[in-house]
C-alpha cells in the first residue's frame, strides 16, 4: 500500500477511468471499495463528465474532472508538454489508480514525472477469455492495497420518486450495437400488447444512437401513454429511472444504470458474454438469445413480462 494512503488517513485518491456508461457503473464497486476501505481519503475521478458527474451526486466521489480537456493532450504523448496547472492537479494525489488503454506506459510514465503519487495500472477493458464478471477483474488491481472480496455489486442511491396511478414501465429499446437489439417490430408488437393494460406507461429512453426510434415506438403505444426521454444528462435519466416500476432493455449502458438502481427488469441479451457482462442486481431477468435475438418472439416476451409485473415494486 502507498505509504501515504491508510484506512484513517487524509489522502486524496484519484480513479481515472474512461469508456462509456456500462463500463463505469461497472467500475463503481471500485470507488465504492475505496470509499469504505479508506475513510477519510478524498477520492476523485478523472474521465467522462457525463458520468463523472452522476457519481460526485451519487456521493460515491467527492469531486470530477474531464477526461476531454485539452491540456490534457501533452499526458498522452509520449515526452509530451505537460501543462502546468494540470500537473499540479497530478501531483497533489497520494494515490492514481488508471483503466485507461495505455499499453505503453506513455500516460504512466507522464503522469511519473511530476507526481509521486502511488500508481495502480488496471484494465481497460476486462479480459472475456478469463471468463470471469467485469466487476471482478476491475476490482482486482485493488488487492495491491489489500483491499479483498469487496462488494462487486455496482449500487447508485435510488431518488424518491412520487407515487402515481399508473405504473412507469422504462423501456431502452437500443445499444452501442445493433446485433444486439431485438428487432424494432418486435418492440413495437411488444408495447402494443402490454398497452392492453390500461395501468401501464412507457418512457422510452435513449439517445442520438436510436435515432427516430423513439418516436416510432411512441406511436405504438395508444392513448399517449408513452413518453420520449432522449439525450439527457445522466442524473436525469437516474432519476426518471428511479421512479419507474421496472426495466426493459438489452445488453447496454443504460440497463446497467437500471440494474445498479436495483430497478426490477427483464432483459434480452444477445450474442455479448453473458457471465462476463450481465448486469449484477438479483432483480434483472436475462432471456438469453444469442445469435438468435431476432427469433425471440413478442408472445415470450409479453408473457414473461405479465408474470413478473406484480413483484415489480
Amino acid at each position: 500500500m502507498p505509504s501515504a494512503i491508510s484506512s484513517a488517513g487524509a489522502g486524496r485518491i484519484l480513479v481515472v477511468r474512461g469508456g462509456a456508461l456500462g463500463d463505469f457503473i461497472l467500475t463503481l464497486p471500485v470507488l465504492a471499495a475505496l470509499r469504505e476501505g479508506f475513510p477519510g481519503n478524498r477520492i476523485e475521478l478523472l474521465g467522462y463528465s457525463q458520468v463523472t458527474d452522476l457519481a460526485v451526486r451519487s456521493g460515491m466521489a467527492d469531486a470530477a474532472r474531464s477526461i476531454e480537456a485539452r491540456p490534457l493532450a501533452g499526458f498522452f504523448a509520449r515526452g509530451g508538454e505537460l501543462d502546468s496547472n494540470l500537473s499540479a492537479y497530478f501531483a497533489g494525489f497520494h494515490l492514481i489508480i488508471s483503466f485507461l488503454f495505455d499499453p505503453d506506459l506513455i500516460f504512466r510514465t507522464n503522469v511519473g514525472r511530476i507526481s509521486q503519487a502511488g500508481f495502480i495500472q488496471g484494465p481497460h477493458r476486462p479480459d472475456e477469455s478469463l471468463d470471469r464478471h467485469a466487476a471482478d477483474q476491475l476490482l482486482q488491481p485493488l488487492q495491491q492495497l489489500a483491499v479483498f472480496d469487496a462488494d462487486s455489486v455496482p449500487r447508485i442511491p435510488r431518488a424518491l420518486g412520487g407515487s402515481s396511478a399508473r405504473r412507469w414501465i422504462a423501456v431502452h429499446p437500443g445499444s452501442g450495437s445493433e446485433r444486439k437489439n431485438w428487432p424494432e417490430a418486435r418492440w413495437a408488437g411488444l408495447l402494443s400488447e402490454l398497452s392492453v393494460d390500461p395501468e401501464l406507461r412507457f418512457l422510452l429512453v435513449g439517445g442520438e444512437a436510436e435515432g427516430d426510434r423513439l418516436e416510432r415506438l411512441a406511436r405504438a403505444v395508444p392513448n399517449g401513454a408513452g413518453q420520449i426521454l432522449r439525450s439527457r444528462p445522466l442524473a436525469e435519466v437516474s432519476d426518471r429511472l428511479s421512479t419507474c416500476r421496472g426495466f426493459l432493455g438489452h445488453d447496454s449502458g443504460i440497463t446497467h444504470l437500471a440494474a445498479a438502481l436495483g430497478l426490477p427488469g427483464i432483459i434480452l441479451w444477445g450474442p455479448s458474454r453473458l457471465r462476463v457482462w450481465h448486469p449484477r442486481c438479483a432483480r434483472m431477468e436475462i432471456i438469453e438469445a444469442g445469435e438468435r435475438l431476432e427469433e425471440l418472439s413478442v408472445a415470450t416476451v409479453a408473457r414473461r413480462v405479465r408474470e413478473r409485473l406484480p413483484d415489480w415494486h
